[in-house]
């Protein structure tokens, strides 16, 4: 028995785990995979200001502030043309690159020191009785089935996970006629900010995990699978749409395609069942999105959670959906105009290409476009914005 049982130890459900912690409540988090796998596991990289503040104030912050990468901005490259968009000058924040592997390795490594219970290579296969006072959680473990009985049950183990298939609630979906291939490669960054790329060829994103790794993707066919892109292949298309001729190929550590997609799944919550992070809501990488949402449902979550068991309120947990969903789906906006901002129409459009090169333009001479694409990018949150509104 537990006050909370947590599904899937990525970054939603360990941050989930030790907040409540930090208030005095229990939790058990179940994660399918190992934890060598979780630590290795290589996924978003971009922390929004509030996302950063967030794990500082919670004392997990320490090794992100040392090793981190603080960026006032981004570069935009098209039609042979760059230009920066200073989000610090526009907004007065900024952007903090971390691997999300990073956040889960120093997650995890504060909740063992403080005690806490997780239980990797645990699979659960079931949720029962979210609409009773003691949901339950079935789960396999070394072969052997077991029971965890919860107050509150947290679904943090993504769109194919058990949590999303036990809500049984509706899904907006959105599918894109391109993926993304990405690499992580030991080259040193050829640039100290992140360059967004707009080519006649497609999209290409350069990001970086430290001073000696970079992240690089290109924008490829939907049906395309590795066997098509050798790796002389990926450095050559990298320097042409980047356009760094000078791009040094280094080792590929890993590489990969993966299909874009915006998925919202409406209400976020069923008796004392909640979802958070992927299990709810998948953006395109484009905006830089998804950790960053899954931070803050959590960050909500826990607040609402340590309120029922101090007053027995459910106020903020029957809001949770509602507050979260709003913060999302201003998230999934932004995201799906960058994703069709900077990526090429597959059937080469040449009237879309024209219009997308004409609003990249408006974007870099315009303090207002530029402020919008910046104010989103770092982190808008329409819920204190709405909060300033009534002050």
């Amino acid at each position: 028995m537990t006050q909370l049982g947590i599904i899937g130890a990525g970054p939603a459900g360990l941050l989930l785990s030790h907040l409540l912690h930090q208030q005095g409540l229990d939790s058990v988090v179940l994660e399918t995979r190992s934890r060598d796998y979780v630590e290795r596991r290589v996924r978003a990289g971009v922390l929004e200001q509030r996302s950063a503040d967030l794990l500082t104030s919670s004392g997990v912050g320490e090794r992100m502030r040392r090793e981190g990468l603080v960026h006032d901005g981004i570069s935009l490259r098209f039609a042979g043309e760059q230009h920066r968009i200073d989000f610090r000058k526009l907004t007065g924040q900024g952007i903090t690159v971390y691997g999300q592997q990073e956040v889960v390795k120093d997650l995890i490594r504060q909740r063992l020191a403080d005690g806490g219970e997780i239980l990797f290579e645990t699979e659960a296969t079931a949720i029962e009785g979210v609409e009773s006072d003691h949901p339950r959680i079935e789960y396999r473990r070394n072969r052997e089935p077991a029971i965890l009985e919860c107050d509150f049950v947290a679904g943090c183990d993504g769109s194919h996970g058990v949590a999303r298939a036990a809500l049984g609630a509706k899904s907006y979906e959105r599918t894109y006629p391109f993926a993304w291939l990405g690499i992580l490669a030991k080259s040193p960054p050829a640039s100290n900010e992140l360059i967004y790329a707009y080519h006649e060829r497609g999209f290409a994103l350069h990001s970086m995990r430290s001073p000696e790794i970079s992240r690089l993707y290109l924008q490829v066919d939907a049906n395309d699978t590795m066997d098509a892109w050798p790796e002389a292949r990926i450095w050559d298309e990298l320097r042409v749409r980047l356009a760094e001729p000078e791009l040094q190929p280094g080792e590929i550590i890993e590489d990969g395609i993966t299909p874009m997609r915006s998925v919202v799944t409406e209400p976020m919550q069923r008796g004392r069942l909640f979802l958070a992070g992927d299990a709810a809501h998948i953006v395109p990488a484009t905006g830089a999105k998804g950790m960053n949402l899954a931070l803050g449902d959590v960050k909500l979550l826990a607040e609402a959670l340590a309120a029922w068991y101090r007053s027995t309120s459910r106020d903020l947990l029957d809001r949770y959906s509602d507050l979260c969903l709003r913060r999302v789906w201003r998230a999934e906006q932004f995201s799906a105009w960058m994703t069709g901002l900077l990526h090429r129409d597959p059937a080469g459009d040449p009237f879309d290409h024209k219009l997308r090169l004409s609003y990249l333009h408006y974007v870099v001479n315009s303090e207002a476009a530029a402020t919008t694409l910046a104010e989103n990018y770092v982190g808008y949150d329409p819920l204190k914005s709405q909060e300033r509104r009534k002050r």
